[in-house]
């Protein structure tokens, strides 16, 4: 038995599909599920107005007059390629070595746990990088990832009317929250013929929306505003008031600096409506189109169209593990959202 042996994709696809299996998934995960599609291009079509157009009269035994396809329109990108790896390092590869030597098979199954410990941390790193790309384009609109000399801008054409600031900022008590979400939702309604549901928000966010004078005061009518605020209070305000649900999201990431960074920033609110908003699409990797059948090295797709790849070197003696997608997120529900910045200019 060598490392060879022991550090395999088949395996490593097999323990991160086991590891994850009972992991709450990413938000984005559920507005943006996956899709698979053959290639790099990636088209869709995006609706820019959801109301329907009233069919035309016309006189008897006339030839129909042709619609023009308004309203819409295709937006089409190449999809991005991430491609990261890890080696074997040389001091963990001997310790290998011992452990296989002493045929403790509970010994030897901790060390390689911890090897594909490791390695799993690849696959973390492409599922965050997909889920920063799909909150970018639900809170800003675009995409924007600048790094080891790859600048990647993808603007989705939101309508700028659906893009707005409020007249005072939610951090003042007294700012008028309630009506400031009704009117975005009424505005995207009478635009586009579908109301949003939902909405989303930092923790930040929402606490101003908590410590705001006239929802306290709505939902503690018999203090006059004295009581303590719950996370399930205001949820369930904001659902009789306005019949929307708004999510907290507080996940975060590392970027590619090392930096912690939340996948929705402050200061800002997003009101979409209910069901998916897209697709994460992911095209085919030079890995899986060339590798899967040769004996260069073992190949597995896992996360739809995530490629794992293990190589033999011969010199050093080692197995690296290389990671690569081609992904890129659809928007087909762009027109229906609206983002608002809660800061007043």
């Amino acid at each position: 038995m060598t490392i060879f042996d022991l550090v395999q994709a088949p395996e490593l696809v097999a323990y991160w599909e086991t590891m994850t299996q009972d992991r709450p998934p990413y938000l984005g995960e559920e507005l943006f599920p996956n899709n698979k599609k053959r290639g790099l291009d990636l088209k869709w079509i995006k609706g820019s107005k959801g109301l329907p157009v009233v069919l035309n009269p016309s006189a008897f035994d006339v030839k129909a007059i042709p619609r023009d396809r308004i309203g819409f329109d295709k937006v089409s990108a190449q999809m991005p390629f991430f491609k990261e790896s890890l080696y074997i390092d040389e001091e963990l590869r001997q310790e290998l070595n011992i452990v296989i030597e002493t045929g403790n098979q509970a010994y030897i199954d901790s060390v390689v746990n911890r090897v594909f410990d490791d390695e799993m941390s690849l696959l973390e790193g492409a599922a965050a990088q997909r889920e920063r790309m799909r909150m970018q384009v639900l809170t800003t609109g675009a995409i924007a990832i600048t790094a080891n000399g790859e600048d990647l801008q993808y603007d989705y054409n939101l309508p700028e009317s659906h893009k707005g600031t409020v007249a005072t900022s939610w951090s003042n008590p007294a700012a008028d929250i309630v009506e400031d979400i009704r009117t975005k939702l009424d505005l995207i309604e009478d635009e586009t013929g579908v109301r949003p549901k939902r909405g989303l928000c930092s923790r930040k966010t929402w606490n101003y929306i908590m410590k705001n004078n006239a929802i306290k005061k709505a939902v503690f009518v018999l203090t006059d505003g004295v009581g303590v605020m719950t996370d399930s209070r205001l949820a369930s305000y904001l659902q009789e008031t306005l019949d929307i649900e708004i999510v907290v999201y507080t996940k975060r990431f590392m970027d590619e600096n090392k930096q912690a960074k939340a996948f929705v920033p402050d200061d800002l609110l997003v009101l979409f409506p209910e069901g998916t908003l897209g697709n994460t699409w992911f095209g085919t990797t030079p890995e899986e189109s060339d590798l899967m059948t040769s004996n260069a090295a073992n190949v597995s797709i896992t996360d739809t169209g995530v490629a794992v790849t293990v190589t033999q070197h011969t010199d050093p003696v080692n197995a690296e593990t290389k990671v690569t997608m081609v992904c890129l997120p659809s928007f087909e529900a762009a027109d229906q959202v609206y983002i608002l910045d809660i800061v007043a200019e």
